[in-house]
C-alpha cells in the first residue's frame, strides 16, 4: 500500500504523488535546446523527485549522468586536486551502484585519475569529459543534485568556470563536443556564489554561471494535481471524500508547497484517526484539513519552520518589516536586488505579490502570526482577558458567538485605552483584535487574513473553528461609499466560503453616527455590523 512521503525522494511505486509529467516535459524542452541551467527552489520543494523523474524521461534519448554532491566529503573540497579525485571516484562509484552509462574505457580513465598519487587538476577530468562527449553515441546530460554542499568552496567556483568555458567553446565551434546540457539542483541561487565565496575586495564581476538559461517553471503543486493524487488515494481507500474540495482546501493553505501538501495528507491519513475523527471518511474533509494544519503548526522540531524562524533571526530588520505587513497591513516594496529579501525568497518564505512583499503561503503566515503575538508583551492585557473568558464566547451548540466576541473586544479595548484615537486604531487595532481572537480560539481553531484584502484600513479575518468558517471585516469607518465597498467585498468572501452570515467590526469617528449593532440583509446574506465610537 502506498503512503504519503515527506522525507527525501518520492518514488511513484511507493508513494502517492502529484503527476509530474507536464513539469518534466517543460524542463525537457530546455534540455533538448542544449541549455545549462539551475533548478533552485526552497528546501523540501520536490527538486530531487523532479530531477529523478526527468532523468527517467531523458534516458531513451540521452545518456544521463546523475551525481549527488552530498557524496563528496568536506576533505574533497580542500583543494583542486582533492576535488578532481573525489569527483572522479564518485562517478566510478555511481556507475557501480546505479549503472550510469559510462563506458569501460572512460570508467578506467576516471578510476586512474581517482587513484593518482600526484596532484590532479580540473583540466585532467575535463579532458576525459571532452573525449567522452565526442565519442559517446548519445549526447550526455550532466545533473548535479545538492549543489549547496559545494557553494562555499572556491574549487566549486572553478569547476563552474570550466563548465562555462566548454559551453562557450561549443557555441563558437559546433565541432567541439561538451555536455549537451548541465543541470544544477539545490536551494542556493548560483548567482549568489561570488558574494558567498570571495571577500569583498576579491569579488568577481561576472558569475561563472552567467551562461545559465532562466528557469521559470512553476514547481508548486496545482489544485488539479493535488486532486489527481487524492483521486488515486481514494481509488484504494474508498473514503467517499470530495477530492476537489479537499484539494482546494490544501492548496489554499499551502500555495502548493510540496512538503506542506504531503505533510497535510500524511497527517490526515495517519494521525487523525481515532484521535480526532472516528474514521478516514470523517477525516478526509475540509475540517480534517483544518485539524491537520493546526497539528502541523504546533508540532516541535519541524525543520522547515525552524529554518524560517532562523532566517528571520538573521535578518532582524526584515523580520520587523514582515511583522508590520502581517499585524498592521503595511506594504513593503519588492526589491529584486535587496540581499535580505532575496535570501528569504530563495528559501521559499516570501514571494513577489504585484511588486510588494508577501509571505509565501497561509501556513507560514499562521506560524508567524502565532510567533509575533506570542513574543509580544504589549497586548498582554487582551491576552489575559481573552484567555480568562473564552468559554463565554461558545454558544449552546459549541459554535462561536461572533457578535459577543466583537462586543467584548470593543468594551475591553476602550476600557484599557481611554485615549483611543483614529491614528491609534489604524496602527494598533488590527493587532489587538487578532491578539484577542487568538486567545479565544487557541487550541481549538485557527485564523487567517485574506491576502487579497490586506489594506491599511480594512482587514478580512477568516476563523477556522471546528469545521466552520467565520468571516469578520475589521475596518475604520470612512463614510457610506467606503462602507459599501467593504460590504461588497465581504459579500464576495461569503460566496467564496459558501456562507450566508458575515460580520463587520467598525470603529466610527463620525460623531453623527450612532454606535451599536446593526443587522443588514443583502439578498440572501446577513451582515451583522458592530459600530463603536471610541471615547476621546
Amino acid at each position: 500500500m502506498k503512503t504519503f512521503n515527506t522525507e527525501a525522494i518520492c518514488v511513484p511505486s511507493k508513494h502517492y504523488m502529484v503527476d509530474l509529467t507536464e513539469r518534466v516535459e517543460e524542463i525537457k524542452k530546455l534540455v533538448d535546446a542544449g541549455k545549462y541551467f539551475t533548478i533552485n527552489r526552497a528546501r523540501q520543494y520536490g527538486k530531487t523527485t523532479t530531477i529523478s523523474a526527468l532523468s527517467s524521461a531523458l534516458a531513451d534519448q540521452y545518456d544521463v549522468i546523475s551525481v549527488d554532491f552530498q557524496d563528496i566529503t568536506d576533505a574533497d573540497f580542500e583543494n583542486e586536486s582533492e576535488f578532481t579525485k573525489g569527483l572522479s571516484q564518485m562517478l566510478c562509484d555511481t556507475k557501480d551502484t546505479m549503472d550510469i552509462p559510462i563506458s569501460d574505457k572512460y570508467y578506467d580513465q576516471l578510476q586512474q585519475l581517482a587513484d593518482k598519487k600526484e596532484k590532479a587538476k580540473l583540466n585532467d577530468i575535463f579532458r576525459i569529459f571532452d573525449k567522452w562527449c565526442k565519442e559517446n553515441p548519445k549526447r550526455i546530460i550532466l545533473t548535479i543534485d545538492e549543489v549547496d554542499t559545494a557553494t562555499n568552496n572556491q574549487v566549486f567556483l572553478d569547476f563552474l568556470g570550466k563548465l562555462r568555458a566548454n559551453y562557450l567553446k561549443r557555441e563558437k565551434n559546433p565541432a567541439f563536443k561538451a555536455f549537451h546540457s548541465v543541470i544544477l539542483v539545490g536551494v542556493t541561487d548560483i548567482k549568489h556564489l561570488r558574494s558567498k565565496i570571495r571577500s569583498e575586495d576579491e569579488r568577481k564581476v561576472n558569475s561563472p554561471w552567467n551562461i545559465a538559461a532562466d528557469f521559470e517553471i512553476d514547481m508548486s503543486l496545482s489544485e488539479d494535481g493535488i486532486m489527481g493524487m487524492l483521486d488515486e488515494y481514494e481509488s484504494e481507500h474508498y473514503t467517499g471524500m470530495d477530492t476537489a474540495a479537499v484539494a482546494k482546501s490544501i492548496r489554499e493553505y499551502t500555495n502548493g508547497y510540496p512538503y506542506l501538501v504531503s505533510r497535510i495528507c500524511r497527517k490526515i491519513d495517519e494521525d487523525l484517526v481515532p484521535s480526532k475523527f472516528r474514521s478516514l471518511s470523517d477525516a478526509w474533509t475540509e475540517y480534517g484539513v483544518d485539524e491537520a494544519v493546526k497539528k502541523i503548526l504546533s508540532e516541535p522540531n519541524n525543520s522547515l519552520f525552524e529554518s524560517l524562524m532562523g532566517k528571520l533571526t538573521n535578518y532582524p530588520e526584515l523580520r520587523k518589516r514582515l511583522r508590520a505587513i502581517l499585524m498592521r497591513g503595511e506594504s513593503i516594496a519588492w526589491l529584486p536586488y535587496d540581499e535580505e529579501q532575496q535570501q528569504l525568497f530563495m528559501y521559499g518564505f516570501i514571494r513577489n505579490d504585484h511588486n510588494t512583499v508577501a509571505v509565501s503561503n497561509r501556513m507560514f503566515e499562521m506560524l508567524l502570526y502565532t510567533q509575533f503575538i506570542g513574543e509580544s508583551d504589549k497586548n498582554n492585557d487582551l491576552k489575559q482577558v481573552a484567555a480568562g473568558t473564552k468559554s463565554v464566547f461558545v454558544d449552546a451548540d459549541g459554535w462561536l458567538d461572533i457578535p459577543k466576541i466583537m462586543d467584548h473586544f470593543i468594551k475591553e479595548h476602550n476600557r484599557i485605552h481611554k485615549d483611543n484615537t483614529e491614528k491609534f486604531l489604524e496602527e494598533e487595532g488590527r493587532e489587538r483584535f487578532i491578539t484577542y481572537i487568538s486567545g479565544i480560539i487557541n487550541g481549538t481553531g485557527t485564523y487567517s487574513v485574506e491576502e487579497t484584502l490586506r489594506d491599511y484600513r480594512r482587514t478580512d479575518l477568516v476563523i477556522h473553528y471546528l469545521g466552520r468558517r467565520y468571516v469578520i471585516e475589521l475596518k475604520i469607518w470612512r463614510g457610506d461609499r467606503y462602507n459599501a465597498e467593504g460590504e461588497k467585498q465581504l459579500m464576495g468572501y461569503l460566496d467564496y466560503w459558501k456562507l450566508d452570515t458575515g460580520y463587520m467590526l467598525s470603529f466610527n469617528f463620525n460623531k453623527n453616527k450612532e454606535p451599536g449593532v446593526e443587522r443588514i440583509q443583502i439578498g440572501d446574506k446577513v451582515l451583522t455590523e458592530m459600530k463603536q465610537q471610541p471615547p476621546f
